[in-house]
């Protein structure tokens, strides 16, 4: 067997690593392009796969698998290759969100307010009556609240796949005015149904949801049966006011610039801890758990905003909602706020 030298050695080395990682490029730069196309189908059903199985086939070509002629030769299918991926990348950041979808009912309007000083009018909060996801009452009404009556803030998490996920929504309480839910969610087309995987791939657009509590969480815990959990967050009333703010300048940069949803980054968690954290005079830290969402409760009871009197456990068993309304109907929704609230009147105290 011939020696080599040790400069020729890592010469060799160098080289292989060099392939291993354009190898790996090339893979990961084909599964996300065609899975992009696969859920945006910008030629229609039949042309967009035909371009995939193309893609594919050219990036078989690249690594050499299956295919050992190339389209003209080594180089100049890497240089096309390239160009056919940054094409791509142009395509993808191009494609616009929109707000003039047909939608879903439930999304169907967007919510606008009116601010004079301290008195907000909402236009479009959702109070819908639920009977099945599919059979309800279409209700929009317009409120008018008083911030400086803004007296709690609640978390709301909706178990909806698992442990580990949860949709997160954002209650707030008022001295003289029925609570107002805030949801981050998905605008649905109608005859659409949600995709945790198309989430990733612009395949639907942002939506702030006000909404009655009766509408927006009964839905969860007594329509869709999601296991639905309140837990009263500890919150100084400024900073209460100003993410009650964010949430409004939330919906007014989205009627002024719709944008998309990612389940990653931009979803109905990430988005509530960018407005906490904007209001907040302590820098909040970033966790684990604020992507699997299913254990935000934890994070909150870990950041003290949640009573320390109660463990975590006995915090599960008091904020759970759902034995508290189960096989309850035609509540109305000022008699659903107080029910869900059983079990919470805990020795927390806001700080001013």
């Amino acid at each position: 067997m011939q020696n080599i030298g040790r400069k020729e050695f890592f010469a060799a080395l160098g080289i292989g690593f060099i392939h291993s990682l354009f190898s790996l490029f090339v893979i990961l730069s084909s599964v996300w392009p065609c899975l992009a196309i696969w859920f945006q189908e910008p030629f229609g059903w039949l042309i967009s796969r035909i371009l995939i199985g193309i893609w594919i086939a050219f990036a078989l070509s690249v690594l050499g698998i299956y295919a050992t002629q190339h389209f003209f030769s080594r180089g100049k299918d890497i240089l096309l290759y390239c160009f056919m991926f940054l094409c791509g990348l142009f395509w993808y950041f191009s494609i616009p969100a929109l707000a003039d979808r047909e939608w879903n009912p439930e999304v169907a309007k967007t919510l606008k307010f009116e601010q004079h000083g301290d008195i907000v009018t909402l236009k479009n909060v959702r109070n819908f009556n639920w009977r099945t996801e599919q059979d309800y009452d279409e209700k929009w009404e317009t409120r008018t609240v008083n911030l400086n009556e803004i007296s709690g803030v609640n978390v709301i998490t909706s178990y909806w796949m698992g442990p580990q996920i949860a949709h997160t929504l954002v209650s707030f309480d008022f001295k003289n005015s029925a609570p107002l839910t805030f949801s981050i969610e998905i605008r649905k087309e109608k005859n659409e149904e949600f995709s945790t995987l198309g989430g990733f791939f612009r395949k639907f657009e942002l939506s702030l949801i006000a909404a009655d509590e009766k509408d927006i969480i009964y839905t969860r815990s007594n329509v869709r049966g999601e296991q639905v959990y309140f837990f009263p967050v500890q919150m100084p009333k400024a900073e209460m006011r100003a993410l009650f703010e964010e949430y409004l300048k939330k919906s007014a940069d989205l009627e002024k610039q719709p944008k998309w949803y990612n389940t990653l980054t931009s979803n109905c968690t990430t988005l509530v801890f960018d407005m906490v954290q904007s209001v907040s005079n302590h820098q909040l830290p970033v966790d684990y758990r604020l992507l699997a969402s299913g254990y935000l409760p934890n994070y909150l009871y870990d950041l003290r905003a949640l009573d320390q009197n109660w463990s975590m456990k006995t915090w599960y068993e008091r904020a759970h909602v759902n034995p508290k309304v189960q096989n309850m109907h035609e509540l109305t929704s000022e008699k659903y706020s107080k029910i869900i609230r059983n079990h919470l009147s805990t020795p927390y105290l806001q700080t001013d």
